[in-house]
């Protein structure tokens, strides 16, 4: 069998197997609580893996390791980071998550934020909430179907049109049938296989060009000496922005609701320990290995156009034909599947936190189905009408949602008591101020666009607060 008749196959067959969750996950799926958060039972597993996949898929198997590719050996910052980003939010934040979702029967991050909060302030919180989240989340699933396009098209010469859309009608089809359940499941199953991928996509690599030692001889007459600079272009201050910058990506991640959900959804303290430990070996695990890879594809491959599909690239050059089949398909859909978090944490911002049940008689569930399917229309449309690379179009929506959203979430993990006004203030500078910052063209982004957003809204947050804690949010 040829490459494309491998893919194909093991496509559907991988396909039919995410469906066929969907409906099971359907049985599971009884009210809200477990729509939207699985009954409150995820095991350590489910939870970390499905976390870590939800999080990390698109952009960093094709986005960070083809950024690797363009910018070379400072990209490694990135790793410390994101590690330290998420083991932390798994210590602190996680915790008090977890215990608030029970306690006050939180459903969604939205409910995290506004508290209990009441009035004009707490409908504005609501509002602004929901449309940032659906925003960002629009923009972030368009860069997955992005990925997944053009990996169709490339595998079998389809129209970019076609590639997007029979992707994202998988998609649809069984986070429709059964939301959360099906969603974490999934995602697990698309977060082992990364692992598995990732491990042995680079080991394949660095044996092809000679071990590392003769990976950076070969890099030496191939990049340029500020691609094999950890500095990179930076230099003095520049550098040290740069750094802030990069490190305080690793602060969006208390801001993003499909994976403050996987806290709110963890079964216990044991799971909560566990997964801790299982989310930040899978996080350092996969960039270390992407950073190699993109490295070595300067090595191994000639006549790059576009960088962010060097991975599949060093896939069909490393790889036997049958192999390569089943790892190219088995990643896409990965790829493709990592939306399905981010559409129904969005879906349920309209659905539940709008309150049309209250409002309309009108199903929650019915709602969010409605929302996931038009969410997922919109954002078949920005993929093919507004092009953008992937890490670019991630980090943006990382950002602007860890600027809204993590220094409130930071405040209610340790019990700061924030004034109603304050909780809205904040929300509305650190969404704002990202959204300028990232098409203000003569901004030094990275910390601009990351640093300043974040630490003025926790500013905010944190002395604009209640006098005592009667009342506190």
């Amino acid at each position: 069998m040829d490459r494309e008749t491998i893919i194909l196959i093991t496509l559907v067959l991988y396909k039919a197997i995410l469906v066929g969750i969907g409906f099971w996950a359907s049985k599971r799926t009884k009210d809200n609580d477990d729509f939207f958060l699985g009954g409150r039972g995820l095991g350590p597993i489910v939870a970390s893996v499905s976390y870590a996949a939800s999080s990390s898929s698109a952009w960093v198997l094709l986005g960070f390791s083809g950024m690797v590719y363009t910018v070379g050996v400072s990209a490694i910052w990135f790793i410390p980071g994101i590690v330290f980003g998420h083991y932390s939010s798994w210590k602190w934040i996680a915790p008090k998550l977890m215990d608030l979702s029970r306690d006050k029967n939180y459903l969604t991050t939205t409910d995290l934020i506004a508290g209990e909060t009441d009035g004009p302030v707490r409908a504005a919180i609501v509002i602004l909430a929901s449309v940032f989240i659906v925003v960002s989340f629009a923009f972030y699933v368009a860069a997955q179907f992005a990925a997944s396009g053009n990996t169709f098209a490339d595998s079998f010469g389809l129209s970019l049109e076609n590639s997007v859309i029979l992707g994202a009608t998988i998609i649809l089809i069984y986070t429709l049938l059964g939301g959360f359940w099906a969603v974490s499941v999934t995602d697990t199953l698309q977060g082992l296989l990364m692992m598995v991928v990732s491990i042995l996509l680079p080991i394949a690599a660095l044996i092809a060009v000679g071990g590392p030692s003769n990976l950076f001889a070969s890099l030496d007459g191939l990049i340029t000496s500020q691609q094999l600079s950890l500095t990179g272009e930076n230099t003095a201050l520049l550098f040290l922005g740069y750094i802030v910058g990069v490190l305080w990506l690793a602060f969006g991640a208390y801001g993003q609701p499909q994976l403050l959900t996987r806290f709110m959804a963890l079964k216990d303290e044991k799971a909560l320990r566990q997964g801790r430990w299982i989310a930040t070996i899978w996080f350092s695990l996969i960039f270390s290995a992407m950073f190699i890879l993109g490295l070595c594809g300067h090595v191994l491959l000639e006549n790059v156009s576009n960088p962010e599909m060097a991975f599949f690239g060093l896939t069909t050059a490393l790889l036997p034909t049958v192999i390569a089949g089943i790892v190219t398909a088995a990643v896409l859909s990965a790829i493709m599947s990592t939306a399905d978090s981010q559409l129904l944490v969005a879906a349920s911002a309209v659905s539940h936190d709008l309150g049309f049940e209250k409002r309309f008689g009108v199903s929650p569930i019915m709602v969010s189905r409605v929302v996931i399917t038009l969410l997922c229309a919109i954002s078949v449309w920005i993929t093919l009408q507004l092009p953008s690379d992937i890490f670019s179009r991630v980090t943006f929506a990382w950002s602007a949602l860890g600027a809204a959203f993590g220094p409130i979430i930071i405040a209610r993990a340790f019990n700061v008591p924030t004034k109603p006004l304050a909780t809205l203030c904040a929300m509305v500078l650190g969404f704002s101020l990202t959204v300028y910052f990232n098409f203000f063209p003569q901004a030094p982004q990275a910390i601009f666009e990351r640093f300043v957003p974040f630490m003025l809204a926790l500013a905010i947050v944190l002395f604009v607060k209640e006098n005592n804690r009667h009342g506190a949010q």
